[in-house]
């Protein structure tokens, strides 16, 4: 293969302009190309997934996400947070990459597709990142590989499965037509004028003519009892060492000065460099004592909770270290005892515990606590009886919900029937992507599904937009000229191709996954 590039490296190249060609070095590589015939590791270790038998490895995965997210980050020009990866669904996005081309890959070789040595020649001759002054340069492409520690012969072998990939998507591209009906009503989606009317139904509309009965509220607390559970709560007696007093009353040697001073040394920067002792000893005396004040609380705590713990009394630790028990008043987690607010870790173990239990130390930055759980009531639903109001009115607001979807939905079947309502109307508009309609807002899906209809027809369902429901008929339809149509069909045709290809890819690879068994480790793309 090197030796064909070498006497290729001076020919024309042709010059691709989309990004994926740009990307694909850093993108593609760990998408397509692997180890194995088919572009895919079927290793005996673990896996992200099995597609029909053939496993695609943890390695591939973990480098297709990195990819993917690199890619992402240069996108954005910044790092992305975990809920932002999240919400984006990076993992997922890596994966099915991963299943769809070995699907593609498959399924080219099994339509006989061949990919020939000129054909990956010229591909990667044709990358701007192997090219110098518009030309194929093959100290470049060496040296490329080299940094990223690749060599030729795998680089290639990766770079004949894209090859593959592209013709086979290109060979589903090609079969791709765009009829004169298609362009026709593409022109009068794009030109024509409609004019809806309309009926609408909030749940505020209908709220008056919800009845509830008591049945209907026991059977709404049961199905949402989670809605209506008291929290947890705690109530603690707890003793709290302050390490200052114990400061106070420590000393420190010199050698303990110089260890700490060492240990920290980093804390004891000037501007040109580290402070020599000397210069800093006094602070670093007060910080020595206050660390050693502090572990000796702390180991004190520790050694009178230890001895007194199965006792479960806290007055006879309190003795111990002469300190004083304070008591708070029953608290949940999310609202805690007023002496406790910011104190997430004291909390965080006051619910771990049991009633009666004692539990510590617990060091934060106020000193060390130990605690008793003098209470621990459990979360509990209480009785109907006793939240009736919540729980009416919440039942009345999803019942609410409920009508004003079903009267929109009887609407919509009468004004599918050509049914004579009292409706409101839109006025005339055009078609807008963002789907914005006079007098009822933004609906995408509303907009595509009425601009498929003529004056007098109704979609047979109502659509959401906000909290209001709508049913929907095409009051009139203005139609726009179709001898300006004829004058732009070819080229209407022509911008309408791209994306029909597009969709016609996106169907045949869901048609490939629709008929493939597909086994995918779910605790991967959760984690």
């Amino acid at each position: 293969m090197l030796s064909l590039i070498r006497k290729k490296k001076e020919s024309i190249i042709i010059k691709f302009v989309f990004i994926i060609i740009v990307l694909s070095f850093v993108g593609t590589i760990f998408l397509v190309w692997g180890k194995g015939g088919n572009g895919m590791e079927t290793g005996k270790g673990g896996y992200a997934a099995k597609v029909d038998g053939t496993r695609i490895s943890l390695e591939e995965y973990k480098n297709a996400y990195q990819r993917v997210k690199n890619m992402y980050q240069q996108i954005y020009g910044q790092s992305i947070p975990p809920e932002m990866e999240k919400m984006l669904g990076l993992k997922k996005v890596a994966l099915n990459g991963l299943i769809d081309n070995l699907l593609a890959m498959k399924e080219a070789k099994s339509l006989g597709i061949k990919v020939s040595k000129d054909d990956v020649a010229n591909s990667i001759e044709a990358m701007p990142m192997f090219q110098k002054n518009g030309k194929f340069n093959f100290d470049q492409y060496q040296q490329i590989l080299r940094s990223n520690r690749m060599t030729a012969k795998d680089f290639e072998e990766g770079q004949e499965s894209e090859v593959m990939l592209n013709k086979v998507h290109q060979m589903i591209k090609d079969k791709v037509v765009v009829t004169d009906a298609d362009a026709l009503a593409q022109y009068k989606k794009e030109n024509d004028k409609l004019e809806l009317e309309y009926v609408s139904y909030a749940p505020s509309d209908v709220a008056a003519e919800v009845k509830l009965s008591e049945a209907d509220l026991t059977d709404y607390l049961q199905k949402n009892s989670n809605d209506f559970k008291t929290p947890e709560k705690v109530a603690l007696s707890y003793i709290l060492l302050d390490p200052a007093v114990q400061a106070a009353k420590t000393t420190v040697s010199e050698e303990e000065i110089q260890t700490f001073y060492q240990k920290n040394i980093d804390r004891w920067q000037g501007k040109d460099g580290i402070l020599p002792l000397a210069e800093v000893k006094e602070k670093v005396k007060a910080a020595a004592i206050k660390q050693k004040a502090a572990t000796q609380a702390f180991d004190q705590a520790a050694d009178a909770l230890y001895k007194n713990i199965k006792s479960g009394d806290l007055n006879l630790v309190a003795g111990v270290l002469k300190q004083k028990v304070q008591d708070t008043a029953l608290f949940s987690a999310n609202a805690p005892a007023a002496p406790l607010v910011g104190e997430t870790a004291v909390v965080k173990k006051a619910f771990e515990l049991k009633q009666g239990e004692l539990g510590g130390p617990i060091e934060t930055a106020k000193g060390i606590y130990i605690i008793k759980v003098k209470e621990h009531q459990a979360a509990v639903v209480p009785p109907l009886a006793e939240i009736r109001g919540a729980v009416e009115a919440k039942a009345k607001a999803a019942k609410a919900v409920e009508l004003a979807k079903k009267k929109a939905e009887d609407a919509a079947k009468q004004l599918s029937a050509k049914a004579q309502l009292k409706t409101q109307s839109t006025g005339s508009f055009g078609f807008s992507a963002k789907g914005d309609i006079p007098h009822i807002g933004a609906s995408p899906e509303m907009m595509e599904a009425v601009f498929k209809l003529s004056a007098g027809q109704a979609p047979a369902t109502p659509f959401k937009v906000g909290t209001r429901w709508y049913a929907v008929r095409v009051k009139s339809r203005t139609e726009a000229p179709k001898a300006k149509f004829e004058a732009i069909k070819e080229e209407l045709k022509k911008k309408m191709l791209p994306k029909k290809q597009e969709e016609a890819l996106n169907d045949w690879v869901k048609g490939l996954r629709e008929k493939a068994k597909i086994e995918i480790n779910q605790a991967l793309i959760a984690e």
